[in-house]
């Protein structure tokens, strides 16, 4: 029942759907999952806390699947913040990454942007951007401006 849920998900659904089976797939070190959030496009990005920027379906998916080789990624979602239009989502949010270090688990923070496009598939990713945070930024700051033009 599961798999057909997920398989639902990845053909239709809407960008919440697709970010959920990024996560999960994250979770699992499944890369086949992982790879079926991403638009077959050539055009797709990713760019790393600290690395170069990737471009295309083999260079994406080669960097994830050296990931998983070290095991699964517990990269969690928070504070997301989410700009939707016909035919794309961008979801800027906060990662809260459990780490495993010799003194312990440890908590790292990431600040990601994820882009969706709405493809004849369906929702799918086509560009993931992260870099370092900070237990900060696990806080919200809402600056409108006082004077509306």
């Amino acid at each position: 029942m599961k798999k057909a849920k997920l398989q639902a998900a990845i053909v239709g659904g809407t960008p919440d759907d697709i970010e959920q089976s990024f996560y999960e797939a994250l979770h699992n070190a499944d890369i086949e999952q992982l790879m079926s959030c991403w638009a077959e496009e050539d055009e797709i990005v990713c760019v790393h806390p600290g690395g170069p920027r990737l471009i295309g379906p083999g260079a994406i998916r080669a960097t994830f699947e050296s990931m998983f080789a070290n095991g699964s990624v517990q990269a969690h979602p928070q504070r997301i913040h989410k700009v939707v239009s016909l035919a794309c989502a961008v979801h800027h949010l906060v990662e809260r990454v459990e780490i495993i270090t010799p003194q312990g688990a440890k908590q790292a923070f990431v600040i990601a942007t994820n882009v969706y496009q709405k493809m004849p598939q369906g929702w799918r990713m086509v560009a993931h951007h992260a870099s370092p945070g900070t237990p900060n930024d696990s806080a919200d700051f809402d600056l409108k401006p006082t004077l509306l033009h």
